[in-house]
């Protein structure tokens, strides 16, 4: 009697129709300190008039931990059309009281974590010498922005290119086209025109500096406070520049 083969055949696995990646896309940071429909609605239309191109489709993220005020009983819904009507498109919270979380959640606001908290005081109490501890010879711990080794690009960064420096500088002996974002944790060198992106300090690092040879950016940022082109427009434009923060102040200065 003859074997019978069997039917079954076997079925190649289809490929997967998505995959799950991990991407550095810095977002704006909205912090309110207080809130009156008027006065929240005409700061942001005036904000909106100075820098209309920035206003256009930008993803932010809400952060109340400044604020002033009871923040549960914060229209959240109300200040989310607001932002909408003008060009800003709230995509998460960030604050930790429970109240606002709930109402973020049924707008379908992602939940960021809070910031770190504020060191406290340094006690300045003066510290008997009996008292006082012993030099401790184990190696001293690492800084809050402690440093990698300086990335170094050497051609052109086109329109659509991100390139990110983590933990350290980001040097590019080479020109960043409109449409190109470069990051870095630390410094950024542009030895070329800048007419892209830049964005230094990323993780929060306030002493991170720019330099570039042509400033002919769309925006430039340092530890999130940043400036867009119609800002940086008014001074020094298409020269040599050197981008620092002072207090939360980005200030624009000559390259000498």
């Amino acid at each position: 009697m003859p074997l019978l083969k069997s039917s079954t055949r076997k079925t190649t696995a289809s490929p997967a129709a998505f995959r799950l990646k991990g991407g550095l896309f810095p977002l704006t940071l909205l912090e309110i300190s207080r809130y009156d429909h008027a006065e929240f609605t005409q700061q942001l239309a005036d904000k909106a008039a100075e820098a209309p191109i920035f206003f256009q489709q930008t993803p932010v993220v809400l952060s109340f931990e400044e604020f002033d005020g009871d923040a549960s009983i914060l229209p959240l819904n109300e200040i989310v059309a607001i932002c909408k009507i003008h060009g800003l498109l709230p995509v998460a919270l960030r604050n930790s009281n429970p109240d606002l979380q709930a109402q973020a959640k049924q707008i379908d606001l992602a939940i960021m974590p809070v910031g770190r908290v504020k060191a406290a005081p340094e006690d300045t109490t003066a510290v008997p010498k009996e008292a006082e501890p012993k030099a401790d010879n184990t190696t001293n711990a690492p800084s809050e922005f402690s440093h990698s080794p300086s990335k170094i690009i050497t051609t052109p960064i086109r329109s659509g290119q991100q390139v990110y420096a983590p933990g350290g500088d980001l040097i590019i002996m080479a020109s960043v086209s409109a449409g190109a974002e470069v990051l870095a944790d630390g410094n950024i060198h542009i030895y070329g025109a800048l007419r892209g992106r830049a964005l230094a300090g990323v993780r929060g690092d306030t002493s991170a500096r720019i330099f570039c040879q042509s400033l002919e950016a769309e925006l430039v940022s340092i530890a999130g406070n940043f400036k867009v082109d119609e800002d940086l427009r008014n001074n020094h434009w298409k020269a040599a520049v050197h981008a620092s923060l002072d207090e939360q102040t980005l200030c624009i200065t000559p390259l000498v």
